[in-house]
């Protein structure tokens, strides 16, 4: 493993840490202020850190999750840009899972989640 591919491991370690303790900050600490949400909850579409926090916000006040988890992660890592890939899963409520896909940008050093899309599967009929 690369040492990029253990720093993004560790950066979505920590954010998804701090989702299941409901601490808003620390979701946000990875986030630039361009940030780019796209969710399976109106408005489905949220761009800045202000839209991305307010997406955040309802549910981290519903919490703490500490079932949150994400299943089959799995990184393609670039020198400057990287994507993520993972299911989201919570074992408390309803049987309810979506796709999380996340992407990344390496500025100044760092690795930031520059982009984030939430899907749900759409049912067949």
């Amino acid at each position: 493993m690369s040492d990029d591919e253990v720093a993004i491991r560790e950066l979505i370690a920590r954010w998804v840490d701090a989702i299941r303790a409901g601490e808003l900050a620390a979701v946000l600490a990875p986030h630039p202020e361009d940030v780019v949400l796209f969710d399976v909850t109106p408005p489905l579409e949220a761009r800045g850190l202000a839209a991305y926090r307010r997406h955040w916000e309802p549910f981290l006040l519903d919490g703490p999750h500490e079932d949150f988890e994400l299943g089959g992660l799995r990184l393609v890592v670039g020198d400057t840009v990287a994507f993520a890939h993972a299911s989201v899963k919570l074992s408390d409520g309803p049987d309810f899972a979506v796709r999380l896909t996340l992407g990344l940008e390496k500025r100044g050093g760092r690795w930031w989640l520059v982009h984030e899309h939430h899907s749900a599967p759409v049912g067949s009929g």
